[in-house]
């Protein structure tokens, strides 16, 4: 049902903006934290919200709830070299606007004009990507290194050694969750960490709600949609495009999660005070223009 994940949806996206502008919920500055000031208590919060999405994704994965198999993420056949060519470039393109897409999201909303850029251009290059000038490129390549294993997913792996398929889900589950708590509460300064655990717990459920609102909620056999959960660089192409074409497009949960991030931001930054308009800083300007000259 379109209207039901499109309010579910915007409500998503509502709490997720909210959170992640009061936590600073990011990889990259998680990273960067973590490396440059010995500080782990955002990595870990992002190491509790994995552990909570993974253990209630398989959940109501196992008990029939959602389709998971449905998803992008478990397709029968892919290219392992188009994966690991796209990851790279993200984790460089991340490095270089200074966070990924859903940082780029809270950021306009807390006033920052330059993530306005950064949104604006994965919107284009997510749509060149997906169905421009870059499509036929990106096509030919999947074709050409693309696979079918006989196990897309780790418990499938284990299910193919004779393992039952229950049993097999269980076990990777608590594995890698386990482990990621254990990685997570090791720390003593991350334990009293409060506000960061919240963050870590919240931003876990946000992503299992995205798969029951897209799995189930949602679902209709007749007017089917696709089964996904927090996922913003195609939804925000979609955004772009239905904000230039409306008329001829339809609202869909992708656009209504960016449009939710974005105003609970907008919103959160305002009550708290932290809104804040910044343009883009004028050295950056100068040095396109030195470069054009040169």
């Amino acid at each position: 049902m379109p209207g039901i994940s499109i309010s579910a949806g915007f409500a998503i996206g509502l709490a997720f903006g909210v959170v992640g502008l009061l936590s600073g919920f990011c990889l990259m500055s998680s990273l960067r934290d973590w490396w440059t000031a010995n500080d782990g208590r955002k990595i870990r919060g992002y190491a509790v919200a994995l552990a909570v999405a993974i253990l209630g994704t398989q959940f109501i994965a196992g008990i029939g709830v959602v389709d998971i198999a449905k998803s992008l993420y478990l397709q029968p056949s892919f290219s392992a070299p188009l994966i690991f060519a796209g990851g790279l470039l993200f984790g460089f393109g991340m490095v270089l606007s200074n966070g990924c897409a859903s940082r780029a999201l809270i950021l306009l909303g807390k006033g920052n004009l330059r993530s306005l850029v950064v949104i604006a251009i994965i919107g284009i290059a997510a749509q060149m990507t997906l169905k421009g000038l870059i499509a036929p490129a990106r096509l030919a390549f999947l074709q050409a290194t693309q696979t079918t294993p006989a196990a897309v997913s780790a418990p499938a792996l284990l299910a193919t050694m004779g393992i039952d398929d229950f049993v097999a889900r269980i076990a990777v589950t608590l594995i890698a969750s386990g482990a990621l708590l254990i990685f997570a509460f090791s720390d003593r300064q991350f334990r009293r960490s409060y506000g960061q655990i919240a963050a870590g717990l919240a931003v876990g459920l946000l992503v299992i709600a995205g798969w029951l609102t897209t799995g189930w909620l949602g679902a209709d056999e007749f007017n089917p949609i696709p089964v996904t959960s927090l996922t913003f660089i195609s939804p925000i192409a979609d955004t772009l495009q239905y904000t230039m074409l409306s008329t001829g497009l339809s609202l869909n949960f992708g656009i209504a999660l960016v449009v939710g991030v974005l105003i609970g931001s907008l919103l959160t930054a305002v009550v708290t005070g932290r809104f804040s308009p910044r343009a883009i800083p004028r050295r950056t300007t100068w040095c396109v223009r030195s470069r054009v000259r040169h």
